[in-house]
């Protein structure tokens, strides 16, 4: 009989979960020139970091999202679960999770977060004494979400998200506007389309059609008209129990067209005996405006009156941003909440926020080639090593360089100089010095540019004036 050892066991080959992903040096580099891209924005107009923790108690997170984001969580089994008294009613909970969705905190009392803006809201409350209002936030971790894994979308991925909570002034709505073009202009995503509406547009329209009980499910099917298309969401509207009559007048509203303020005055018609209604066209109106005198870079603005992302805490303005030159979905999204804390026992507390998907955007990049080369190049200056001599004089020079900032190595090891210039280029390094007992006796060095192939010789300084 064969029994497989634990070493045999070692060996198989290693794997991750799907929908997560290892990133090596380069990738990573990438990554972080989004994020400082981003976080200096950010900190321009005024935001202010915090981290909240990567769990969250299922009671926090559950109700948040709709039924759909509900099913999405990651929720964590309790810990030392197996040493309960109680494992009759472990077995029956079980037996019950298996049947159909259910919380049951003798199971799991905590999930991974879903995304950053209810674990942001319970912040609020809880430290509510220590904030100065209106609070500014920004937050940049990674999110969970147990999603069927495809291009553009994983199960472990980050966010970067910007909120101002406790003022319900449309300025913050017309500054993220502002933002989102910034950012993504800075990170030479010019051809892309903010896409904004307002729920209370979606409210108007549910109560015109005369089923203002169907909010959710109507906004949650005409989100997805991107993927569907018409006749799939007008099924999923019948399968949610929306009257036939209701789906005949919501028809003109998906074939809406012209300029932002030709559709606004349609649906002002549509929506003319809805006070709900008008009033979100009259706040969109607003923040259309005022961005147009402000002015944006390339970025187009649309209204879209299907755009509804199917979260259950917008009340307001609704926002969507998509890359128009590759096949991607939204990179940026966010809206108003406005009693998002009431929720955890902090009434009247309205906010306002997006979130950039860090992820999606580096894939879009990538395949744009955006990325800059200097944003490759982590190490600007790497010294040749002919010996041990050379080797320390080398690393006093590059003790100096990095004084002035600029990042260097000195190659570990005398071997042969084509595999310390193969290194140099496979590590995209700009400039090469090599030191031999010549230069040691001038005080010079001699440095090669290895982007042009020419080659120098001067001072130290010489070299820092030209990366500088």
């Amino acid at each position: 009989m064969y029994i497989c050892t634990s070493l045999e066991n070692m060996s198989s080959k290693p794997s991750i979960p799907k929908g997560t992903r290892d990133f090596l040096p380069e990738v990573m580099v990438k990554r972080n020139y989004i994020f400082s891209t981003i976080r200096t924005v950010f900190e321009k107009y005024g935001f202010l970091p915090i981290e909240t923790p990567s769990m969250e108690n299922l009671s926090t997170l559950t109700g948040k999202y709709g039924e759909e984001g509900d099913q999405l969580l990651f929720k964590i089994l309790n810990s030392r679960i197996h040493e309960s008294n109680k494992k009759d009613q472990l077995r029956s909970e079980f037996e019950l999770s298996l049947e159909k969705s259910r919380n049951s905190e003798i199971l799991t009392e905590k999930a991974l977060r879903y995304d950053l803006t209810v674990p942001f809201a319970r912040f609020v409350v809880q430290n509510q004494n220590e904030l100065s209002f209106p609070f500014k936030r920004y937050q940049i971790q990674p999110v969970w979400r147990a999603d069927k894994p495809q291009k553009g979308r994983y199960r472990e991925f980050f966010q970067c998200d910007v909120d101002v909570v406790g003022s319900d002034s449309l300025i913050h709505e017309i500054e993220l506007v502002l933002i989102i073009d910034e950012v993504l202009s800075k990170l030479g995503l010019t051809d892309v389309t903010i896409k904004l509406n307002n729920l209370k547009i979606l409210s108007g329209i549910a109560e015109v059609c005369g089923e203002k009980e169907k909010l959710v499910a109507i906004t949650v099917a005409i989100d997805k008209l991107d993927k569907i298309g018409i006749d799939g969401v007008i099924k999923e509207l019948r399968e949610k129990g929306v009257s036939e009559n209701a789906i005949q007048k919501m028809d003109p509203l998906f074939a809406l067209n012209g300029s932002n303020e030709e559709k606004l005055r349609s649906l002002s018609t549509f929506l003319e005996l809805s006070e709900t209604g008008l009033k979100g066209i009259e706040e969109l109106s607003y923040v259309l405006e005022n961005v147009n005198k402000i002015g944006v870079g390339k970025a187009n603005i649309e209204f879209d009156v299907t755009l509804a992302r199917g979260l259950n805490y917008y009340t307001g303005a609704i926002f969507e941003v998509k890359a128009n030159n590759v096949q991607m979905g939204s990179i940026t999204g966010g809206g108003r909440y406005d009693d998002l804390t009431g929720l955890f026992g902090l009434k009247g507390m309205s906010g306002v926020g997006i979130s950039f998907g860090a992820d999606r955007i580096y894939d879009v990049m990538n395949e744009l080639n955006l990325f800059p080369d200097s944003v490759l190049a982590s190490t600007k200056v790497l010294f040749i090593n002919f010996g041990e001599a050379e080797q320390f004089y080398s690393m006093k020079i590059a003790s100096d360089f990095r004084k002035k900032g600029i990042a260097c190595e000195v190659y570990p090891s005398s071997v042969k100089m084509a595999k310390q210039m193969k290194y140099a280029n496979d590590k995209k390094v700009p400039f090469v010095v090599m030191i031999g007992s010549k230069e040691m006796d001038s005080g010079l060095i001699t440095f090669k540019d290895m982007n042009s192939g020419e080659q120098f010789s001067g001072k130290p300084e010489d070299l820092i004036s030209r990366i500088k």
